[in-house]
């Protein structure tokens, strides 16, 4: 017993002075691990009022400015997750992607269509469009996917038993599975290349609810701890920044509700399954 206590004790003191926080993918600011840049072809289409298709969308005639309209308010889909990705590289929208024509990204539109003396509609023409991809790049994965919500994967076979933490780095989710069961998912990112976070099935061995790295000197609330000072727990960068960053080997998320109501739940000794 006094052995065990011991080795508790130990991991314990590790994982203060170890933790995690963000940083570059390469220390350097640029961007995280694990991004891989698609073909053209976009991610699943999301069903909408938008056209469904980031490749030939419908359009409609404009009565503001007599160019074909390809989105507009109260649209939604791939395509305008696009429009927004590119909207976000010339610096004219600063949250999402999420997908949703919102007044956030009108207003986007219209600054940038007013910046380049074109007719201030607030909806995307194809003027507007070609303008736009002109001086932008196609977003990768990640950057329509920024802030989350890719939706989560079939769940790993070692994942259908038991309390697992269930963390799945293809897809960037992480699924609170109870006995095969999915009581909750959530999007999470993972270390840089010089400090990946390590695949492999581990236990929680501590929590920490208010805990703080004197390595890193950063906050990580909500930690629950699994290897070394690897945890997982709530990121305020995450929350902020979404996948332009990435943390020193942790398991990040952004949503504080959710990890809240997680944390209450997880008990030492719960399974971690990390895997691709």
């Amino acid at each position: 017993m006094g052995r065990s206590i011991a080795a508790t004790a130990a991991l314990a003191a590790l994982a203060a002075v170890c933790g995690c926080t963000v940083q570059g993918a390469d220390g350097k600011g640029n961007s995280p691990v694990h991004i891989t840049l698609p073909s053209s072809k976009a991610p699943s289409p999301e069903t909408g009022s938008g056209s469904g298709s980031d490749d030939k969308p419908s359009a409609t005639p404009s009565t503001k400015s007599g160019a074909p309209v390809l989105w507009s308010p109260g649209d939604s889909g791939t395509g305008v997750r696009e429009l927004q990705a590119r909207l976000r590289q010339v610096d004219w929208l600063f949250d999402g992607p999420t997908g949703t024509y919102d007044d956030l990204t009108q207003k986007a539109v219209e600054g940038f269509q007013g910046k380049r003396g074109l007719p201030k509609t607030g909806e995307t023409d194809t003027v507007t469009w070609q303008r736009l991809k002109k001086m932008t790049h196609e977003p990768g994965k990640w950057e329509l996917y920024l802030m989350g919500g890719q939706p989560a994967g079939a769940p790993d076979p070692r994942c259908m038993s038991g309390r697992v933490l269930c963390i799945d780095k293809s897809t960037r989710t992480l699924r609170w599975m109870v006995d095969g069961r999915t009581v909750s998912e959530m999007s999470v990112r993972f270390g840089a290349t010089g400090t990946p976070t390590r695949d492999g099935v581990f236990q929680v061995y501590w929590k920490s609810r208010h805990h703080f790295s004197t390595l890193y000197d950063s906050s990580m609330p909500y930690a629950m701890f699994f290897s070394g000072g690897q945890a997982v727990h709530y990121s305020y960068d995450f929350a902020a920044r979404g996948y332009s960053g990435a943390s020193h080997g942790c398991v990040n998320v952004r949503d504080e509700a959710a990890i809240a109501d997680l944390y209450a739940q997880v008990r030492n000794g719960d399974k971690v399954v990390v895997y691709w």
